[in-house]
């Protein structure tokens, strides 16, 4: 597996207006690692992934994926970086008009010239690789939501993207469908050998399957680590987030008397 860095922010700042979203980011992830960006709601998460997919620009700083400089790129680089890309949104986000079938087929026939029967075959072939070959036929409204996720990771992985993004996958689904799910992503994360980005809450299933997790607490980069690294964490806060407790430096309380960052203490893991 190679080291080189795919993804890389450097010093990076973001705003909405005057509302500071995110506040000077540096993290490095390198070509065909899987990482995950945990924080709490309201944290900058999953601005973070629009940065990559340049839907956003920062007001400060640099990102930069496979080399490229994403704030400095043309729309039609834009339009080729996102090809690929691959993205399972929160919920799904199928096209609910849209066959099974036709929902797989969409990125396949917007980003290509194939003929209709290698589309067919494409389809199918990814339908087979998350289990639910036989389905192509049917509409959203008649999948459950474990079948809905794995339908929209069959889109996401339809053209072998060398880059996945995940918003929240595992939000709304029953333990047996998660779990399902959660295994369907880093089966599929080895086999393509892609580097992937999770934007997540659920931390057990996620410290399964990721290599590295990247904490995100105010818009700053709070703690990082290896799965085993965040599991035998001395951070109060970092041991409060992964085991769910009621009782840290998170208080329930509103308002709250100190900010996260005075909590937590700014620094990795290896501090």
């Amino acid at each position: 597996m190679s080291t080189d860095s795919f993804i890389e922010f450097r010093n990076v700042s973001f705003a909405y207006g005057e509302r500071s979203i995110l506040k000077n980011i540096n993290l490095s992830i390198p070509r065909g690692r899987f990482v995950a960006i945990m924080g709490g709601s309201g944290s900058g998460k999953t601005t973070l992934l629009r940065l990559i997919s340049g839907q956003v620009s920062p007001q400060q700083g640099e990102v930069i994926v496979d080399g490229k400089h994403v704030e400095k790129m043309s729309s039609r680089e834009l339009f080729e970086l996102r090809r690929r890309m691959g993205m399972l949104f929160q919920f799904g986000a199928l096209f609910t008009d849209l066959s099974v079938f036709d929902n797989v087929a969409f990125p396949i026939r917007e980003h290509t010239h194939l003929p209709d029967s290698m589309v067919h075959d494409l389809v199918l072939m990814k339908l087979a690789a998350v289990g639910l070959r036989g389905t192509e036929r049917l509409m959203p409204a008649e999948l459950s939501g474990g079948m809905s996720r794995r339908i929209a990771l069959a889109r996401a992985i339809a053209l072998d993207p060398a880059l996945m993004l995940y918003d929240e996958p595992f939000t709304g689904l029953d333990p047996i469908s998660l779990g399902a799910i959660a295994h369907l992503i880093k089966k599929l994360s080895d086999a393509l050998g892609t580097t992937s980005v999770m934007v997540t809450h659920d931390v057990q299933h996620s410290l399964n399957i990721v290599d590295y997790v990247y904490f995100v607490a105010n818009g700053e980069i709070v703690a990082e680590g290896t799965p085993d690294e965040v599991r035998a964490s001395a951070s109060p806060w970092v041991h409060q987030f992964v085991y769910g407790e009621a009782d840290g430096p998170v208080h329930l309380a509103y308002p709250a008397t100190t900010s996260l960052a005075d909590d937590i203490g700014l620094g990795d893991l290896h501090a």
